[in-house]
């Protein structure tokens, strides 16, 4: 663990902490009450998912909160992703200044009454590096340096230093389960892993009998994006989605968020093949459902890809400037397609240089492609089914001799 140089008051809180780790390894005794600053978006919040799983292994007694996006509370706490959730609007979407200061002081007092033992800063922000000190946790910890590089008059405010881009990979994943070897922690599982809930589970199986869709016999289709260069043409979409039941016989359910209704009537219009749409319909909770149902999923960089390889869903992710190496599908079977770098730029003018979610780079992947990519990763799960079918019947049936 790496301490800051800080006052007498903040050198005894280091010191006396560093007593608890020698100790006790775990700090299972010593931290009851953590919380985690991740506003940003829900693929982020995903990947936070197993940074709490393994905090929960080492300090079995602590409740984790988690500072996040207004409206990704109720995903967080339904997923068990953290016991309670507190919203938090980061960005100014039109307020003025001094509402902006007052909402910033309601939240801070707010976290400050609860007492943490323990906060960790995943958003990194100018903003976040000010709330984490003020909410006055003993033991705060925070990346150095930062993702953001901070001008020379700001200093980072934590006490206990994380690497930036974490240990173990090039994965951002890794970047945030960084904390916890910055406080002596191993990593016993780096994969996030969701469960559909029982009422979305209920709420997946009506959605999937009113389009006539059995479980496991579908792709899983996510044609939006937060960024509208992310988003790879729905023409294009709809192309690979006629290919694919041509040649399998899978339907595509289209899934999406209310704002992404454009595109995914765009690719009904456009197929010849039968294609499903939940868009605008399902939450979250019931999106993870539909996820861990579907044989794969097929979409742009995005939350959703990221939730459904959190629950175990094969992935095929199109990417543009991203990298895949740092935003992929973790943990499961994948295809990741990236056009040739540097990018012959598609869209002058509308490009913004070196801005992941202001370039158009992903329109370049060709159809024929992310067809192969897709039928291929089909193929191999099929395959992978088939030999499990078997190798379960044959063990069967020796076990009946």
């Amino acid at each position: 663990m790496t301490f800051r140089n800080e006052c007498p008051q903040r050198i005894f809180l280091s010191w006396r902490f560093r007593q608890i780790i020698l100790m006790n390894a775990s700090l299972g005794d010593g931290i009851r009450s953590i919380l985690i600053i991740q506003t940003k978006y829900i693929g982020d919040v995903v990947l936070t998912s197993a940074l709490v799983r393994n905090l929960r292994l080492a300090y079995p007694q602590a409740s984790v909160t988690m500072l996040c996006a207004p409206g990704l509370k109720q995903f967080i706490v339904a997923q068990g992703i953290a016991d309670v959730a507190v919203g938090f609007e980061s960005r100014g979407r039109g307020r003025t200044l001094l509402k902006r200061l007052s909402d910033y002081r309601g939240v801070i007092s707010d976290l400050r009454r609860r007492r943490f033992d323990l906060s960790i800063d995943l958003t990194d922000s100018k903003t976040s590096r000010i709330m984490h000190r003020l909410i006055g946790a003993p033991l705060r910890v925070g990346f150095d340096p930062s993702e953001h590089p901070m001008k020379f008059w700001e200093i980072q405010l934590a006490n206990v230093l994380a690497a930036t881009f974490g240990h173990g990979g090039p994965h951002y994943l890794y970047r945030n389960l960084s904390p916890l070897r910055a406080l002596g922690l191993d990593c016993q599982d780096p994969t996030p892993r969701l469960q559909p809930t029982r009422t979305a589970e209920e709420e997946c199986a009506r959605l999937l009998a009113e389009n006539a869709l059995a479980k496991k016999s579908y792709v899983a289709v996510h044609a939006g994006a937060r960024f509208e260069g992310r988003c790879w043409p729905p023409q294009h979409f709809a192309a690979v989605i006629d290919e694919v039941y041509a040649k399998t016989g899978l339907r595509s359910l289209l899934v999406g968020g209310p704002d992404e209704g454009l595109a995914a009537q765009r690719i009904l219009e456009m197929a010849a093949s039968p294609v499903a749409s939940v868009v605008g319909k399902a939450s979250l909770e019931v999106l993870t459902a539909l996820l861990a149902e579907a044989s794969i999923f097929l979409g742009n960089e995005s939350g959703p890809m990221h939730i459904a390889a959190s629950v175990g869903t094969p992935a095929v992710g199109l990417y543009g400037l991203t990298w895949p190496e740092q935003w992929g599908p973790f943990g499961v079977p994948s295809r990741t397609l990236q056009p040739s770098m540097p990018c012959p730029c598609i869209a002058p003018g509308l490009c913004k240089e070196n801005n992941a979610g202001g370039v158009y780079c992903v329109q370049r992947l060709q159809v024929a492609d992310v067809a192969a990519a897709t039928l291929d990763l089909i193929g191999t799960e099929v395959q992978k089914s088939t030999h499990s079918g078997i190798s379960a019947a044959q063990q069967s049936g020796s076990d009946g001799r």
